[in-house]
């Protein structure tokens, strides 16, 4: 007897396959979930070429929950049944569809940018939490828009190219959240960097009666001071930073967030806790045109470079150039914990903080400039 063709094999398993109930359908489904997943030694591509026609028919006849646990199956797959994939990739129900857009390394970039151009928040939130990103892709959810920038920003897999650091610095405002995780993501271009710092706002311009041709250049680019918390401010924040810090929650995240809401107080009073200085050398080197004192201070409080960062390209009135940016880099990853410790407390930035005590604290402690 001939064997049948395999086009005619596969047209009687769906026409088995349509006559079929529901229950028998799922054992169907999960007979050939075991069949892809348990024959590491047949030609993979071959098979999940061969049962694609009939997973398709059995997605339309089984229950969500069956579904859901194809895709989770599925998701682990190098190889898989491309029409299925995408059918579950596409499902309105997100715990249908998340398991393969987060994990399926089955998907080409144009699948996944196709997909990403249409699906919900939620479709978009999973392919943003692959553990890499093309940059098709990528350029694809950002045109989305709305937080699923911000999490690309934050998934180091994720891959941008210059149109879609182009499209980020467009949707940037220059205090929010996308252009402060930018400046903060190791691989950002520099270039970036200073075209996303040079969209901080620019200071208020003089009184119309005002004749702007006599104002000397050096008068518009002076900074303005930042203006320092009251003692009454200092103590309020005490108390909850110390609480902070006993329960060991005063930390790279909770000063972060001080930084970026504009928390003086707290930044201020964190900063002193954490290092051991005093408020007034935190104040100084808050204040310090040089960035060396605060990266120092910020050392010396145990916190990490990118929330030195952002302290640093926070302080108002002061913007970091690519030149310093560089520089306090350098000087945070060359100093050592101890001596950013003492010098914050008792050496030359605790002398220069007070000036008036400057030739005592020097002698006693035997520094010398």
């Amino acid at each position: 007897m001939m064997a049948n063709l395999p086009a005619d094999i596969l047209v009687e398993l769906e026409q088995a396959v349509a006559s079929c109930p529901p229950d028998r359908c799922a054992r169907i489904l999960s007979g050939i979930v075991q069949l892809l997943t348990g024959s590491p030694d047949r030609p993979q591509e071959l098979l999940a070429g061969v049962v694609d026609g009939v997973l398709l028919r059995l997605t339309e006849r089984v229950e969500a929950k069956a579904l859901v646990q194809l895709s989770t199956a599925l998701a682990e797959l190098k190889v898989a049944p491309p029409e299925t994939l995408l059918r579950l990739a596409s499902h309105a129900d997100p715990d249908v569809a998340c398991p393969v857009l987060v994990k399926s390394q089955a998907f080409s970039a144009t699948d996944l940018a196709t997909i990403a151009a249409s699906c919900d928040e939620r479709h978009q939130r999973a392919i943003a939490a692959r553990n890499s990103i093309e940059p098709e892709v990528a350029e694809a959810l950002i045109k989305r828009g709305g937080p699923i920038c911000l999490a690309l920003i934050k998934n180091p897999g994720t891959q941008f190219s210059e149109a879609a650091y182009a499209a980020l610095i467009a949707r940037a405002d220059p205090d929010g959240e996308i252009a402060k995780a930018l400046v903060l993501r190791p691989d950002t271009p520099d270039l970036v960097v200073r075209k996303l710092l040079s969209q901080k706002a620019p200071a208020p311009k003089a009184p119309a009666k005002a004749n702007a041709s006599t104002i000397p250049p050096a008068q518009h680019a002076a900074p303005v001071p930042p203006k320092l918390p009251c003692p009454a401010d200092y103590a309020s924040a005490r108390p909850e930073i110390v609480a902070l810090s006993r329960v060991g929650k005063l930390n790279d995240s909770t000063v972060n967030r001080f930084t970026i809401r504009g928390e003086t107080a707290n930044l201020f009073t964190a900063l002193s806790v954490l290092s051991g200085a005093p408020i007034e050398i935190v104040e100084h080197v808050m204040t310090d045109d040089d960035c060396e004192g605060l990266v120092m201070a910020c050392r010396a409080a145990r916190l990490n470079w990118a929330t030195t960062l952002a302290i640093l390209s926070n302080r108002s009135g002061s913007r970091l150039s690519f030149v310093e940016r560089e520089r306090a880099q350098q000087i945070f990853e060359t100093l050592l914990l101890s001596t950013s410790q003492w010098t914050v407390r008792w050496g030359e930035i605790a002398a220069s903080a007070n000036p008036s005590d400057a030739g005592h604290r020097g002698t006693k402690m035997g520094v010398n400039r």
